[in-house]
């Protein structure tokens, strides 16, 4: 589903990625381990389009990224790609089911059908009486089981996770990590997951580790 070939980035005369291969099929767990500073969060803004590569080839879902306009770029993030950060970035204005509902009010979806999407995921990750709280009012691991939902919304192919457990305690971790396998066991959901949290990654379906802005086995 993801093909990433050769795939380089410098910022000035700093080379964060020096030439990336990746492969990953639809349903995949992939963790991605390493230091501080050995590429794994610029390659998976990269992996995700929010950043450009200087060099290399990636599709997904046979689209060739580079092709797009940044207009059409954005329309096939919103439609194919969830993310999920250490830190939850919800709107404190909004309530958790109005938070769920951002990505497909950005695709100008009906409301009636987004919010009632939104409401199920809630359910589903067991927050069905907390649709109506907003962020201050959920602890931290409510609050990133709202970022999951929220990543979730539009059925996108793949979701990237930036340190997704990093800001957790470690009961509130566990549930997150059997969460994200509950959702590839039900909905076959791809995920690609930067972590230094070693129980997660050993559990994944590949642990690949990054050193020195390449993938080493």
């Amino acid at each position: 589903m993801i093909k990433a070939k050769n795939i380089k980035k410098s910022y000035g005369d700093l080379q964060v990625l020096k030439g990336v291969d990746l492969t990953i099929q639809k349903g995949e767990i992939i963790s991605i381990v390493g230091k501080s500073g050995a590429g794994k969060s610029t390659l998976l803004h990269i992996l995700g389009t929010l950043d450009l590569a200087d060099s290399g080839t990636l599709e997904i879902n046979q689209q060739n990224i580079a092709k797009l306009s940044p207009k059409a770029l954005a329309h096939f993030r919103n439609q194919n790609i969830g993310f999920v950060f250490q830190f939850h970035h919800l709107l404190p204005e909004f309530t958790a089911l109005e938070n769920v509902c951002m990505p497909a009010f950005i695709q100008k979806q009906n409301e009636s059908a987004a919010r009632k999407r939104a409401a199920e995921l809630l359910d589903y990750l067991g927050l069905a009486d907390r649709t109506q709280h907003k962020p201050t009012q959920l602890s931290g691991g409510e609050q990133q089981r709202v970022a999951v939902a929220r990543a979730l919304m539009n059925q996108p192919s793949v979701v990237f996770a930036d340190e997704p457990s990093g800001n957790l305690d470690s009961a509130s971790s566990k549930e997150l990590h059997d969460l994200l396998f509950s959702l590839r066991d039900d909905f076959q959901q791809t995920f690609v997951i930067v972590t230094h949290n070693e129980v997660l990654a050993r559990m994944s379906d590949r642990r690949l580790e990054m050193e020195d802005g390449v993938l080493v086995k």
